[in-house]
């Protein structure tokens, strides 16, 4: 694939002319603004253009006053954020920032009102019932998305560990659906001598609190491109010209939940009855008849934190970090930085309550850190047993502080010349391993197998060889699969002796197949489907190899078949049932695997399951008839090389906008189809170029 070099980013070295919004062809803004306050109105005004449904619906989720706008089905919500006095929170942590940065929420909040007052009609008007935004409501969005679904979301919280089920997000999940991947390639092992950045998260296709958006910022002292949450008013991934950073998903534990030992109508703690702290806590839920009603509701608090009835037991939920109010000037601040010193001093506060940071920057620096704020636990624990519910009847088990930089798991330069993730715990973040678990705390990150999906992207990094920006986009965009690559030969060698039709069909089928996930691929289905037999439906379970993974050789194992009848048996039965949803063995997969981003617009699909070692990853949904569409995966995918100038393309895979109608909301699907990129533009003369309208606000 030929990428064409692009000019290098505009930096404010000269303030703006006005404060305005220019819309390329693709939806994204580039936004220009004389002061910092008037950049983020500018963001503010541009997210509610592109997104406003859900930019007002998740503000009102985050008031905790959903119920009140939009029935009972947000009672829930709304009760659980009462109970951690998140909207009290709130305020106090807007009024805890700077005087730069409430101006700088308060001008956010004025640019989505500003937006919608000049389109009254580009909202329905049960969501106008949120209006109008302030910059409270910018920190509690903020508050709500990190701490409540990120951190302690409440389908984990109040959910009996027995009767729970991963979904992704926050939630303990594989990765799939609430992951990222990351890479950060240092100038040894690129082409040019210069380092290269991939930003790849991977979050639900269907609008949300979760939906990316990507956008341009330029004003004086702060200019960057990239993309953030809807409803944040910072970009969480981000390049300027002279570094960039991404995030993932980690599984580093900042709540702990305790189970109470109840005695009268207080608990034991040290052998010692206390009283619980009762609180009376109410909220408005709107009726089907449109009429108001109050509810009260009696909130008890222990020393851990607000105590909740799950299955019958007094759990109670402790969050670390809620004195912690810096989330967002912390990404501001890592966007404004110029060099590493200031892109750690940022980290270093411990203000971001969970992610992995992958970083790489102009003067060659690659980084990971496994970052969090994770609570202080003196008396040990492994990250099972927090991650559990552990006893809420002794003081030493409460956490009061937090663990400090230096024991976060981080890797600056490694020999290797690159860092990864991809979900994984952090030991394998690059090749050869540098860092050692026994060296952390033991409860820092879980001591889980390595995924396919992360062993494909330590591998695709692996060795000595120098990378082009090319070859950097064209391993990106790999479909093969290492599970196809590990385990294919084993399984036509078990089923070798087979005289079953259908085993003797699919092993012909599977022999013929370069074991990537095409659109044109026939055999892809048919090992999806064995795959999902052999290790489980999520993909995970590895007791039918022969092998399990090691650390000690992290990339390589799993492998082996334990039982080579079972593993043919599984064949025939796969063949089966891919013959019964499809009435054929060798369905090609771009025909039954659709890309569709909310519209009647439809594209064949390529990549797959994580759990099937694709780098490429797509969550599909289920089934419907014989085709599926993405549940999640690939979104914001973003690659980057600090040449001069800059080189930088991407690919928004559902489109910069949710909006009914908007033609931005699909318009981005024949790239991912056709595993191609946009060409980022990123200074004043490129985006006038492709002009779609000019926003001056």
């Amino acid at each position: 694939m030929k990428l064409p070099a692009i000019l290098l980013i505009a930096m404010a070295a000269s303030p703006a002319l006005a404060d305005e919004v220019l819309w390329d062809k693709w939806g994204v803004p580039h936004i220009e603004a004389s002061t910092e306050a008037g950049a983020f109105k500018g963001f503010g005004w541009a997210q509610a253009a592109s997104h406003g449904n859900i930019l007002l619906r998740m503000y009102g989720e985050s008031r905790a006053r959903a119920a009140e706008y939009w029935g009972a089905d947000y009672a829930p919500l709304d009760r659980y954020l009462i109970a951690h006095d998140a909207p009290a929170r709130s305020l106090a942590w807007y009024r805890a920032q700077s005087p730069q940065m409430r101006a700088n929420l308060d001008g956010f909040a004025a640019g989505i009102n500003a937006w919608i007052a000049a389109h009254p009609d580009s909202v329905p008007a049960d969501l106008k019932r949120v209006l109008p935004i302030t910059g409270v409501d910018v920190m509690a969005h903020a508050h709500r998305l990190m701490q409540f679904l990120y951190v302690a979301p409440m389908a984990r919280m109040l959910t009996p560990p027995a009767a729970f089920t991963p979904t992704g997000i926050g939630d303990a999940g594989d990765g799939d659906a609430g992951g990222s991947n990351g890479w950060a390639v240092a100038p040894a092992r690129s082409a040019s001598g210069a380092a290269m950045l991939l930003a790849n998260p991977h979050l639900p296709w269907v609008p949300s609190p979760l939906t990316y958006y990507e956008a341009q910022i330029s004003s004086p002292g702060y200019s960057v491109y990239g993309a953030t949450q809807v409803g944040l008013p910072v970009l969480r991934f981000a390049f300027n010209n002279n570094l960039g950073f991404t995030n993932t998903v980690n599984n580093m534990l900042g709540a702990a939940r305790y189970r109470l030992a109840l005695a009268g109508d207080g608990y034991l703690l040290d052998g010692k009855r206390l009283a619980f702290k009762r609180t009376t806590k109410s909220l408005l839920i709107r009726q089907n008849d449109g009429s108001l009603k109050r509810e009260h509701f009696v909130q008890r608090h222990s020393i851990h934190g607000p105590v909740f009835d799950v299955g019958g037991e007094a759990i109670a939920v402790r969050i670390a970090g809620l004195d912690r109010p810096g989330v967002l000037q912390a990404y501001l601040d890592m966007g404004k930085a110029q060099d590493f010193a200031g892109f750690e001093s940022a980290l270093k506060r411990l203000q971001i309550p969970s992610f992995n940071i992958v970083y790489a920057d102009r003067a060659g620096h690659v980084f990971h850190i496994s970052n969090g704020i994770l609570p202080r636990h003196p008396t040990g624990g492994s990250h099972a047993y927090w991650a559990g519910i552990v006893p809420g009847n002794r003081s030493d088990l409460i956490s009061t502080e937090i663990e400090p930089y230096e024991s976060l798991p981080k890797l600056l330069d490694p020999p290797g010349g690159f860092v990864q993730n991809a979900n994984d715990t952090p030991w394998v973040n690059s090749l050869p391993r540098v860092i050692k678990p026994g060296d952390y705390p033991a409860h820092v990150a879980s001591d889980e197998a390595m995924s396919l999906r992360a062993q494909m992207s330590a591998r695709l990094l692996a060795g000595s060889d120098k990378l082009s920006f090319a070859e950097f986009t064209r391993r990106k965009l790999t479909t093969t699969s290492l599970l196809a690559d590990r385990m294919k030969g084993p399984l036509l060698a078990a089923a070798a002796g087979s005289d079953d039709a259908d085993v003797i069909a699919a092993r012909e089928l599977l022999a013929g197949w370069d074991n990537r996930f095409q659109p044109d691929s026939r055999a892809a289905i048919l090992f999806e489907t064995w795959a999902k037999r052999f290790a489980g439906p999520g993909l995970g379970d590895q007791r039918n190899f022969a092998q399990g993974w090691r650390l000690e050789d992290p990339v390589n194992t799993p492998n082996g078949i334990k039982d080579d009848a079972a593993a043919t048996a599984m064949l025939k039965a796969a063949a089966q049932e891919v013959v019964s949803r499809f009435g054929r063995l060798d369905p090609a997969y771009g025909d039954v695997s659709r890309f569709s981003a909310g519209e009647a617009a439809s594209a064949p699909g390529n990549g797959g399951l994580g759990g099937l070692g694709l780098f490429r990853t797509i969550s599909w949904g289920p089934w419907s008839g014989a085709t599926r569409v993405p549940q999640a995966g690939e979104t914001w995918v973003n690659l980057i090389e600090f040449s001069t100038p800059v080189k930088a393309i991407a690919a928004m895979s559902y489109g910069n906008s949710s909006q009914p109608g908007s033609p931005h909301r699909s318009d981005q699907l024949p790239l991912i189809s056709e595993q191609r990129f946009r060409q980022l533009w990123l200074t004043r003369a490129d985006v006038e170029r492709d002009l779609e309208r000019r926003d001056v606000y």
